[in-house]
């Protein structure tokens, strides 16, 4: 008895406790912070598109956890005998030394919060950096998370290199290669027929002829272009092609190719 009375006077155990208290009434602010953002994700905004709201409420929840982290770290220094007014007064002199030192990680929170309110892009864009495309699939303070579509993998991307980000459009353009000897009328009237069966695909939602757009070598180059969602254009563009040979060969049509004439003389 007089042990534990002795364990429950202890200072160190004193502090132990209370630090492990304030940590769990961190958690649990998180926790239901989380839980009330999580509910409002999941409802349509009246203000704010379904996109976008999304996207700011997961930045948020990345803002609180911030927050909640320093402010449960600077509890528990005082609760230790840490001097936390003269620590943070010395942050003046400290703080142009750690920001050299994170630099980049300083870009990644501004730029993090420029992609929110400039409305770069949202949760569910289907964005393109360097050799990777993919759907966002979250936003954070420093880090934007995209799923490859060509490889399904997870791709982080820091936020400072938003100016490098293109957002992928729905509009997928075709070259159509025919033989000079075919007659613009004749190719014409095939490409309407070709645009005609492309226009009742499922995952099409528009198709348009496009003209003329190169005196090829060995070919007359004609365009379509089709619009469906970023997420499908690689199977939608496998598609077209497959309908427009089919196509092709039903009218005994054939796609020229490269050919080298060679003379000689006698």
């Amino acid at each position: 008895m007089q042990f534990l009375e002795q364990l429950i006077e202890n200072v160190w155990v004193q502090r132990c406790f209370w630090s492990l208290i304030v940590a769990l009434l961190s958690l649990l602010i998180y926790h239901l912070a989380a839980r009330f953002l999580n509910n409002k994700e999941k409802k349509n905004s009246k203000i704010l598109s379904n996109k976008k709201n999304k996207t700011f409420i997961r930045m948020l929840k990345s803002v609180i956890g911030y927050l909640i982290g320093i402010f449960t770290i600077l509890v528990i220094l005082q609760i230790f005998g840490v001097n936390v007014t003269s620590m943070l007064a010395g942050v003046g002199i400290a703080s142009i030394v750690i920001g050299f030192a994170l630099q980049d990680a300083l870009k990644d929170i501004f730029r993090g919060f420029e992609i929110i309110s400039d409305n770069y892009y949202s949760i569910g864009d289907v964005i393109k950096f360097g050799d990777n495309v993919g759907q966002v699939q979250s936003i954070s303070l420093r880090t934007t998370k995209i799923q490859d579509i060509n490889t399904m993998n997870i791709v982080s991307i820091a936020n400072r290199n938003i100016d490098r980000v293109e957002i992928v459009s729905g509009c997928i353009y075709i070259p159509i290669p025919l033989p000079y000897e075919l007659k613009v009328e004749k190719a014409e009237f095939v490409l309407h027929d070709i645009v005609k069966q492309l226009s009742v695909h499922d995952g099409i939602t528009g198709v348009k002829y496009q003209g003329i757009t190169a005196l090829a070598d060995s070919s007359l180059n004609y365009q379509i272009m089709v619009t469906c969602d970023p997420l499908n254009q690689l199977q939608i563009r496998r598609d077209c092609l497959r309908a427009i040979v089919t196509t092709l060969e039903e009218h005994k049509i054939h796609i020229p190719y490269a050919q080298l004439d060679v003379h000689t003389k006698k």
